[in-house]
């Protein structure tokens, strides 16, 4: 083996040593949404998709039909800053959101 090989061999990086880091580094938090009696379905969803960019319109009413219909739903799983972003945004739009460690 050439000292390049070796080198190059050595020091390579798994895929699943990054994953094992940034869960350490960054644990993932839960995005829940709750039911409630003062929002209508079509506007859950339209707050779902502004408040997390990421979802789809389907996403956002398979959500909202799971917390309509078992009490809440989680939106996303995610580090914790980037799930207290999206709780705000969440709240912001008068839905009821928490996190908690996944």
């Amino acid at each position: 083996m050439s000292k390049d090989q070796w080198t190059v061999t050595r020091f390579q990086v798994r895929p699943e040593e990054i994953v094992l880091d940034r869960t350490r580094l960054l644990p993932p938090y839960k995005v829940i949404v709750h039911d409630d009696d003062y929002n209508e379905m079509n506007y859950v969803i339209f707050a779902l998709v502004h408040a997390v960019n990421s979802l789809t319109v389907a996403e956002a009413e398979r959500i909202m039909l799971t917390a309509h219909l078992t009490g809440q739903a989680i939106v996303t799983v995610c580090p914790r800053e980037v799930a207290e972003y999206y709780q705000e945004r969440l709240l912001s739009y008068n839905l009821t959101a928490t996190i908690e460690p996944e």
